[in-house]
């Protein structure tokens, strides 16, 4: 196997591991922002205000593109699978 291909192989993981952690971050940081700027409006210092929403947020996203995620991560898997002869040999 050469460092080309193991190179290659691990950026392609790492890209998928991007796209996964975004999809379930960037919604809770939005969410985490708005929950701020209200907090910092009305001088309300409650720290479930801040969590509970970003929980929540973050598990409606999971519950909507978890299948697409879990899809996402089965492709890759399969790829590297059916690869393995031409990165052995």
């Amino acid at each position: 196997m050469s460092p080309e291909l193991t190179i290659s192989v691990f950026q392609q993981a790492l890209e998928l591991l991007v796209i996964m952690v975004s999809v379930l971050l960037l919604p809770a940081l939005a969410v985490g922002l708005l929950v701020s700027m209200f907090q910092a409006a009305t001088q309300i210092n409650e720290m479930t205000l801040s969590f509970i929403p970003k929980l929540l947020i973050t598990l409606a996203v999971l519950a909507l593109a978890g299948q697409w995620l879990a899809q996402m991560l089965v492709d890759y898997t399969a790829r590297l699978f059916e690869s393995i002869p031409g990165l052995i040999g």
